[in-house]
């Protein structure tokens, strides 16, 4: 009987507090209008999180509670906002909601055990939900970094089309593993779309020349050649001959200049 009123009880707090969502969502304002707008929607939801977990103790609320965790993440990456603005708002409503129960305990008497109880459950939510929103945020921030960094690596290796047939590929920092792998896709994607004949790889701005450097670079060669597409090498300072005599390259079938203008003149001539 006991229990039977006590969650009598504690759904009317949850029914109190639901009442009073679309009130809430508004009450936290920030000057930026549009930001206030995209904020609210979730907001309500957040609220209707905790209410529900006044009154049950469902792992269903945990799974509600991990999805929207994904979905402020990605509106706080959306909108370039801080991970502050959303521990803010968890805070801002846990003391709101916090508030209600407590008055709400006292005014129906409830006993240590029982508002010790129902205090608990609802920490354990706003926990929750701190750990979501900060783990989703950190995910999708890394994410968009890492696509923002492919993003200019790309653009870093362009191939330029300087006639109908000639294409060249002005290399300019350090070429890992990734960058390398740029290099491959731009310059088959490219080749083939350009029906280039002729490719001048520029490495003037390359810094350093190691095996691993030179290994990709005769692979981005081999596969042109199977397109059919001629490959010249431009840009070969003195250290970097150095270098590839040193770590015995074989660039025999390569026909190398030490500058673009030399590798233009002679792309012309032989096309």
């Amino acid at each position: 009987m006991e229990s039977l009123l006590l969650d009598k009880k504690l759904k009317h707090i949850t029914n109190l507090i639901l009442g009073k969502k679309e009130e809430f969502s508004k009450q936290k304002q920030y000057k930026e209008k549009d930001v206030q707008q995209q904020l609210e929607p979730w907001r309500v939801h957040l609220i209707q999180i905790y209410a529900d977990s006044v009154s049950t103790n469902d792992t269903k609320n945990f799974e509600v509670l991990e999805e929207w965790g994904r979905e402020v993440a990605n509106l706080l990456v959306v909108l370039q906002l801080p991970l502050d603005v959303a521990l803010e708002e968890i805070s801002y409503y846990r003391n709101i909601i916090g508030e209600i129960i407590k008055e709400e305990a006292k005014a129906e008497t409830f006993t240590f055990d029982a508002f010790y109880q129902v205090i608990s459950r609802f920490n354990v939510v706003v926990d929750k939900a701190v750990h979501w929103v900060s783990k989703s945020y950190m995910t999708d921030f890394a994410n968009k970094i890492q696509s923002a960094r492919y993003a200019i690596d790309e653009l870093s290796i362009p191939v330029v089309r300087i006639t109908k047939e000639i294409g060249v590929i002005p290399l300019v920092g350090d070429l890992d593993t990734n960058r390398a792998q740029i290099l491959m896709e731009n310059a088959l994607q490219h080749g083939s779309e350009y029906k280039l004949n002729w490719l001048i790889i520029d490495l003037y701005a390359v810094p350093i020349i190691d095996t691993m450097v030179a290994d990709q670079i005769f692979k981005v060669i081999s596969a042109l050649r199977l397109l059919g597409i001629q490959v010249v090498l431009s840009g070969i300072r003195a250290e970097i001959a150095q270098t590839m005599v040193n770590l015995g390259l074989d660039l025999a079938d390569i026909t190398t200049f030490s500058s673009l203008h030399q590798a233009v003149e002679y792309v012309n001539q032989a096309d």
